[in-house]
């Protein structure tokens, strides 16, 4: 074996190890708080052990029984409002950013330039115009302020990133397909959508798993229990006068994460795929 392959060969059983370790390091919050779930409050302030002394069994059923309302609501509540806000970002999305990528109109510049100037401005600046606005409409406590907006693309981020997505399709296609009969929908429905997937599945992970976290503006706009999402729960089993059991507090917020997690890995190639080919191509 000559001396450049087994330089070759160290370095990659170095790479493996240290990419073994950075994973392991980057996954211990999500095992340790895995679980702490079936640790005493003792345990869990006490030694920084992992694994529990004393195994406490109940805590995701106690857990999920505790309060005015059982998490199956909360988990109800956050699916009523998470998917219709993905699905409705991505038709919307989809739409405009093909406006923008494949017609010309007038004063297209400068509305372009307006919506990425958008992404400038932090939720902090608008919630408060924003909240005033769906006061008037009488839309809070109901995901109106969540579900609306996302019907009409306001979410600049997805509409830049379908843009570059679709200026990286060769114009041919659409010359084609017009050849054939196909008219611009059908020719977005039949030509582009099955080419943007992998920008379709990284969208839709990540208006999921931002929307799922969403604890701010579920707080501002939110004021009922019943209608509480993951987030708010999470929260309110802090708020009890009592000391709080974070073995239970815990095992619900595994149960949280779970969806955002199984979601990336089922989805996980055209995540990549869609991260790694948006904005370069063309």
């Amino acid at each position: 074996m000559s001396n450049k392959k087994k330089r070759q060969i160290i370095k990659d059983v170095l790479t493996y190890i240290f990419l073994t370790l950075l994973g392991i390091l980057m996954i211990y919050p999500l095992i340790w708080m895995f679980f702490s779930s079936f640790k005493s409050n003792n345990e869990i302030f006490g030694p920084l052990r992992l694994l529990p002394e004393h195994v406490i069994w109940d805590s995701f059923y106690r857990g999920w029984n505790s309060g005015q309302f059982t998490y199956s609501l909360y988990f109800k509540n956050t699916f009523m409002l998470v998917i219709p806000v993905v699905l409705f970002t991505l038709i919307s999305s989809t739409l405009v950013a093909y406006g923008f990528a494949r017609f010309t109109f007038p004063m297209k510049g400068a509305l372009f330039s307006i919506m990425i100037s958008t992404l400038m401005l932090p939720n902090a600046v608008i919630i408060i115009p924003r909240y005033i606005l769906f006061n008037r409409f009488g839309w809070l406590n109901s995901y109106k302020p969540f579900t609306v907006p996302s019907i009409f693309a306001c979410h600049p981020f997805f509409i830049f990133m379908l843009v570059q997505f679709f200026r990286g399709l060769p114009k041919e296609l659409d010359e084609s397909a017009t050849i054939d009969g196909c008219n611009s929908f059908t020719t977005l429905v039949r030509i582009h959508m099955p080419l943007i997937k992998p920008a379709l599945f990284s969208a839709a992970i990540f208006q999921f798993i931002w929307t799922w976290n969403d604890f701010f503006n579920s707080l501002i706009y939110i004021n009922s229990v019943k209608k509480y999402t993951i987030s708010l729960a999470l929260r309110m089993s802090l708020d009890t006068a009592a000391a709080a059991n974070w073995n239970e507090i815990l095992a619900m917020s595994t149960l949280a994460i779970l969806p955002s997690v199984l979601i990336f890995f089922f989805a996980q190639k055209y995540f990549v795929e869609g991260i790694a080919t948006t904005g370069i191509k063309g």
